[in-house]
């Protein structure tokens, strides 16, 4: 049996390089070997958007940015299906119930979450932020997904998932199962227990040094940056505070400007050099930053043909988006079918 992935992003405008190398290269590679579903989960970002209705009316243009991303990079319609969370009521209706199993002081131990809530300086949380995590479980175990591409900052998440999904299972089985004595133990689960696949790039730091590469905080280059502004956030680009002339020795560890330089620049002799001389105090930031302009542009130029090729296809983010809900959604009606007969919940014929 082939096994199935699933994984998804808030639909809160373009992608970046954070995101390419925390999850979509990822995607995209195993997009030809699994069962790939990707769920564009705009219900999610309403847990921090409702208090502005022109962020909340904003959401649909995010959308196509979203999948203009994803089609822009790689992500193959033919071969993995892209479904519109708010499009199928079954997940919130798979998110109703699941809730009754998860405690909110579970949920506040997310380190996710915790971070969403620092970060974004909120006081007060809504129930919505903090049940986010179920609903994230939810839109996994609907899918009954076997596996979730995610960054390494994400796995929690994916643990969560899990321990709500081996709760259900230990204390409800698919009805098929129960009355059949020498039946399969796995196959009388009514979740898959879904595992985390972590890409090989950690996280990538923003362009001020901080450690994560943000929208919200604004350190972010985008998949759709033209050449001009990507220049201009390389050449503004936190490196090492400590070095005040060309001439004083660097630090290359964790140094922003090399992280990047060891992801995208495939001129591997020019980095290792590079490293060397800052090291020694012998080349300028303004020398490796140019060098790293260049070698995002030659990264990013083919993600942006492609890109601009999709976005004049008229109609074809709604034909992808329709076509993938519709399938997705009858996987998702027949998982809760199941859940509502292991729970004894009745189903009426429509």
């Amino acid at each position: 049996m082939t096994k199935r992935i699933l994984t998804g992003d808030r639909p809160t405008g373009r992608l970046h390089l954070g995101h390419y190398v925390g999850t979509l290269s990822n995607r995209v590679a195993l997009q030809s070997k699994y069962e790939m579903y990707i769920s564009v989960v705009d219900l999610h970002s309403l847990t921090d958007r409702m208090d502005d209705p022109q962020k909340v009316k904003n959401i649909p243009d995010s959308v196509r940015e979203l999948v203009l991303d994803y089609l822009a990079v790689g992500i193959n319609p033919e071969k993995t299906t892209i479904l519109l969370q708010s499009a199928i009521p079954e997940i919130s209706e798979l998110f109703a119930i699941l809730m009754n199993l998860v405690t909110i002081a579970r949920c506040e131990r997310l380190p996710a979450l915790k971070e969403k809530i620092r970060d974004q300086k909120i006081q007060h949380p809504s129930m919505g932020l903090l049940n986010y995590p179920i609903l994230m479980a939810s839109d996994i175990l609907s899918l009954r997904a076997h596996l979730v591409p995610v960054g390494k900052d994400q796995e929690s998440h994916i643990e969560f998932a899990r321990e709500i999904a081996k709760t259900f299972n230990r204390l409800y089985k698919s009805r098929p199962g129960r009355d059949k004595v020498n039946d399969d133990e796995d196959a009388k689960k009514v979740f898959p227990e879904p595992e985390a696949i972590i890409g090989e790039a950690q996280t990538l730091p923003g362009t001020d040094g901080k450690a994560k590469m943000s929208k919200s905080l604004n350190n972010a280059i985008f998949l759709s940056d033209d050449e001009r502004a990507v220049e201009e956030k390389v050449m503004s680009m936190y490196t090492d505070p400590k070095r005040t002339s060309a001439s004083v020795p660097g630090t290359i560890e964790g140094n922003p400007l090399f992280i990047y330089h060891e992801i995208f620049n495939k001129n591997i002799s020019e980095v290792e050099k590079f490293a060397e001389r800052y090291r020694t105090g012998d080349v300028g930031d303004v020398e490796v930053k140019k060098a790293l302009v260049k070698a995002l542009n030659t990264f990013l130029n083919p993600i942006r043909f492609r890109r601009k090729n999709f976005e004049e296809q008229k109609g074809l983010i709604d034909k992808v988006l329709t076509e993938g809900t519709k399938k997705a959604r009858v996987e998702i009606q027949n998982t809760l079918q199941i859940v509502k007969q292991s729970l004894g919940l009745p189903i009426l014929s429509s």
